[in-house]
C-alpha cells in the first residue's frame, strides 16, 4: 500500500506537528507534502523524511511569513501529484485538505479546525498575527475567494477526522459533512503529579494575541500572587510592558522539557484564558495532576470537571479569572483523580485509534472500488 501524508506547512513545531510525528511513526516510509518547510524553525523535526515543498518553498519570506500568502496556498496545494499513492492522509487547519486526488485514491483528513482566518473575524487574524499595513487593507478583497475555494475544498476528502467534538460541530456548521472524533495526542509519561506544589499560577504557550495573556496578567496584577508564564512569541514586548514591574508576574521563555514537566507538576493551578479547538496545554497541566482555570469555550469543556478537576470563568476578563482564582480555595483537588481522567489522551492509545480507522476505510474503499 502506497501512503503519502500533507501538512499544512512546517515552519514551527505545535499540537499538529504532533500528530504528524504519529503519522510518521504508523507509516514511517511515507513521504510528507507540505506547503513550506524550514528545517531550522523546525529544529531538525522530520528531518530524516522525505519532504515535498509546493512551489511557494522558492518565494521570499514564504517560510517565515507565510501568513500574508494566503491566496497562493490553493494552487500551490493544488500542484501536489498524487496519483501513484493509494491512501493520502492530510491533517489540516486550512489548507492541506484541499489536494486533489483521483477516484482511486482514498483521501482521509484529519481536521484541526475549519479555516479560522476564513469563518471567524479576519480583521481579528491580521490583527493577531501582526500584518504589516499594506496587507491588512488588502485581505478583506481577497477573503471571499478563500472562503468560497475553502467550501469547495472541504468536499475533497472522502473521509473526515475532526480533533474534538468542538471541531467536529463546526465542521458541520461550515462544511455540511459528518465527521468521526479522534483527540489528538498527549505524551503522557513525560508528566507526572510533583511531591509538592509551589506557590505560583502557571501560564504555557506562544505568545500570541489570541491566546489572551494579557487579561491574565491584569487578574494577577489585581490578585498580587505569583504568575509564572513560559513561551515565546510576537505578544511578549506588549505584555511584558503590561506586567510593569511587577515581582509577582516572571516570564521564563521556553525551557527545556524537563524544566516544563517540573513547572507544571509544582504549580498551584494551570490558567487556560484562550478558546482553542483542542487545548493541549491544558490536557498537559491535568496530567502533571494539576486543576485547570478555564475559560468556558472552546474544546476545553468536555475535559474539565468543574469543582473536580479544575474551574471555569465564563468572561475573558480580568475581573472573571481573578474570581476563579479566589473560589478555587474553596475545593481540594485530587492530583491522581485529575491526572486518571486524561490518561485517554495518550499517544499509543491516539495511534492505535488512528490505525484501525484507517485501516477500516482502506478496506471499505476496496469494496466499493
Amino acid at each position: 500500500m502506497r501512503i503519502a501524508l500533507v501538512h499544512d506547512y512546517l515552519v514551527q513545531y505545535g499540537g499538529a506537528e504532533r500528530v504528524l510525528e504519529c503519522f510518521c511513526e504508523l507509516w514511517p516510509q511515507a513521504s510528507i507534502y507540505t506547503l513550506v518547510y524550514d528545517r531550522n524553525l523546525m529544529r531538525e523535526k522530520f528531518a530524516d523524511k522525505n519532504i515535498k515543498t509546493s512551489f511557494l518553498q522558492k518565494i521570499p519570506f514564504t517560510r517565515t511569513r507565510h501568513r500574508i500568502f494566503p491566496p497562493l496556498m490553493p494552487s500551490a496545494i493544488e500542484s501536489f501529484d498524487f496519483s501513484n499513492y493509494d491512501v493520502v492522509l492530510s491533517d489540516s487547519s486550512s489548507f492541506a485538505k484541499g489536494i486533489i486526488t483521483g477516484p482511486e485514491t482514498l483521501h482521509i483528513c484529519y481536521m484541526h479546525t475549519p479555516m479560522r482566518f476564513a469563518w471567524d473575524d479576519c480583521q481579528k487574524y491580521t490583527q493577531d498575527f501582526y500584518f504589516p499595513g499594506f496587507v491588512k487593507k488588502i485581505v478583506p478583497f481577497f477573503m471571499n475567494y478563500i472562503r468560497v475555494w475553502d467550501r469547495v475544498s472541504a468536499d475533497r476528502p472522502d473521509k473526515i477526522i475532526a480533533n474534538s467534538n468542538f471541531i467536529a460541530k463546526r465542521i458541520k456548521k461550515y462544511y455540511k459533512r459528518d465527521s468521526t472524533v479522534i483527540n489528538p495526542p498527549v505524551t503522557l509519561d513525560s508528566f507526572y503529579a510533583g511531591e509538592k506544589t509551589g506557590d505560583y499560577f502557571l501560564l504555557v504557550g506562544r505568545l500570541m494575541a489570541y491566546k489572551r495573556f494579557d487579561i491574565v496578567i491584569e487578574a494577577f496584577k489585581i490578585l498580587g500572587l505569583k504568575l509564572k508564564i513560559i513561551g515565546r512569541g510576537p505578544e511578549l514586548a506588549r505584555i511584558q510592558k503590561i506586567a510593569g514591574d511587577n515581582g509577582n508576574i516572571e516570564f521564563l521563555g521556553r525551557l527545556s522539557d524537563q524544566e516544563l514537566f517540573k513547572y507544571y507538576a509544582e504549580c498551584r493551578a494551570f490558567i487556560f484564558p484562550q478558546e482553542e479547538d483542542f487545548g493541549i496545554t491544558a490536557i498537559e497541566a491535568m496530567a502533571s495532576g494539576r486543576p485547570v482555570i478555564a475559560y468556558r469555550g472552546g474544546d476545553i469543556p468536555e475535559h474539565v470537571e468543574e469543582g473536580k478537576t479544575g474551574m471555569f470563568f465564563e468572561r475573558q476578563t480580568p475581573e472573571d479569572i481573578a474570581e476563579a482564582v479566589r473560589k478555587m480555595d474553596s475545593y481540594e483537588f485530587n492530583p491522581e483523580y485529575i491526572r486518571s481522567t486524561v490518561l485517554k489522551f495518550d499517544k499509543e492509545i491516539f495511534k492505535d485509534k488512528i490505525k484501525k480507522y484507517v485501516d477500516s476505510e482502506i478496506a471499505e474503499h476496496r469494496k466499493v472500488r
